[in-house]
């Protein structure tokens, strides 16, 4: 759900893999959709029609818990909610429900509230990951994330140019 940058890079990463991606993102037509390898759907058939569902999207008052309880009943039973995005994009008490009835599984490297208090019974819940908001940096991520900051301020000084850039028209669409 979502096609910010980490949505695109993750279906080019998917390609390879025998799966049928579906994506919602209303900034988006079916042709852009499939022109990204995949089918543009309204959120409740995306809902029910996968697996994994994983959440790019950013915090807006629009995204503001898009995901709820009506949402998550519409999963599939075993289905995946993955949210490496932001965690107000999700209910967390409708979640925690679902997860502590064994019906769906999640992935959370973002909560709301963030961090969660440290009695709260996603700590303990079967099927459920928990990361503090730092998935995407451990490892030799943080060494690439340095490096590709250090590139961009170099690619400015030398050619006024950025490949990255960041515009406010984007803040909308981008996670």
């Amino acid at each position: 759900m979502g096609a910010s940058r980490t949505g695109r890079r993750l279906l080019e990463l998917l390609r390879p893999f025998d799966l049928r991606p579906v994506l919602h993102d209303p900034s988006l037509t079916p042709a852009q959709a499939a022109d990204l390898g995949a089918d543009l759907l309204p959120l409740d058939a995306l809902l029910a029609a996968s697996d994994v569902v994983t959440l790019h999207a950013p915090a807006l008052p629009a995204t503001y818990r898009m995901i709820g309880a009506a949402q998550l009943a519409l999963m599939r039973d075993g289905a995946t909610l993955v949210n490496t995005a932001r965690g107000s994009l999700v209910d967390t008490d409708a979640l925690t429900a679902e997860v502590l009835r064994g019906r769906l599984r999640a992935v959370l490297d973002v909560t709301d509230p963030e961090p969660l208090p440290p009695d709260h019974p996603l700590f303990d819940a079967p099927g459920v990951v928990l990361t503090p908001h730092v998935a995407g940096s451990l490892g030799n991520e943080l060494r690439r994330l340095g490096d590709e900051a250090v590139a961009e301020v170099l690619r400015w000084v030398r050619t006024g140019e950025l490949r990255s850039e960041v515009r406010a028209d984007d803040l909308a669409r981008i996670a």
